[in-house]
């Protein structure tokens, strides 16, 4: 369904919804359909994302209006807000290794209710959770992962909701966007159905219930460092 607006798209999301948001850094994130969820205000949200972006950006604006109860994610070092509201019991935190993070939606995506991994065995992680040997190796088993709704971005899509990433923004987002029970995709371009190339599609429209172009981005860099010139 084409969406007229961000919050139509956003419809439905209401409070303790898990909802797993895209992007990595602040690299793909669907910046417009978090600037909507902290409008519509709804909280104790349990968010899965590969990090929590920064104070003033991505999910950073969520936390700052408490509107996450819960959290999953791989790293978290870059929110000082994030900080306090874990040492202060506001936020509960489950840490996941990137790869392993990527797998348990991957896997949920594809219906895979479980895998085993290598990744925590030994660790306070694995600690009184279920392993296996294989070929004399041991295994950490993980559970995959769905969510009430994916919030993904895309940079084209079409009216049927078939989806093309741009670059480096593919990361988090086409496995999240299998994953979601209502998938909704914001993109930057919104082509007419058949535009896009079949083999250049990444995520099938069958995925995506909802898709809303987004107004406007700013695209800000998480990080910037400039090398010196060299001296002549």
């Amino acid at each position: 369904m084409i969406c007229a607006s961000i919050p139509e798209a956003l419809a439905g999301i209401s409070d303790g919804a898990t909802i797993m948001v895209g992007g990595f850094g602040l690299v793909g994130i669907p910046e417009n359909l978090i600037l909507g969820l902290r409008e519509l205000g709804v909280r104790d949200l349990t968010v899965v994302s590969n990090n929590c972006g920064v104070e003033d950006w991505g999910l950073g604006l969520l936390l700052a209006n408490r509107q996450i109860r819960r959290m999953v994610a791989s790293y978290v070092g870059e929110n000082r807000q994030f900080e306090q509201q874990y040492l202060s019991g506001e936020l509960e935190v489950e840490l996941v290794p990137q790869g392993t993070l990527a797998e348990r939606i991957r896997a949920g995506g594809a219906g895979i209710p479980a895998f085993y991994t290598p990744a925590g065995v030994g660790t306070p992680l694995g600690e009184g959770r279920e392993t296996r040997v294989f070929e004399g190796k041991e295994y950490l088993l993980e559970r995959g992962m769905r969510a009430d709704f994916a919030l993904v971005k895309a940079w084209r899509g079409d009216g049927l909701g078939n989806l093309q990433y741009r670059r480096t923004a593919r990361d988090f987002n086409p496995m999240m966007a299998a994953a979601g029970k209502v998938t909704i995709a914001e993109v930057e371009i919104l082509t007419a159905i058949g535009a896009l190339v079949p083999e250049e599609i990444h995520t099938p429209s069958i995925y995506v219930q909802r898709i809303v172009q987004g107004p406007r981005y700013e695209k800000r860099i998480e990080k910037r460092t400039v090398a010196k010139g060299a001296a002549i």
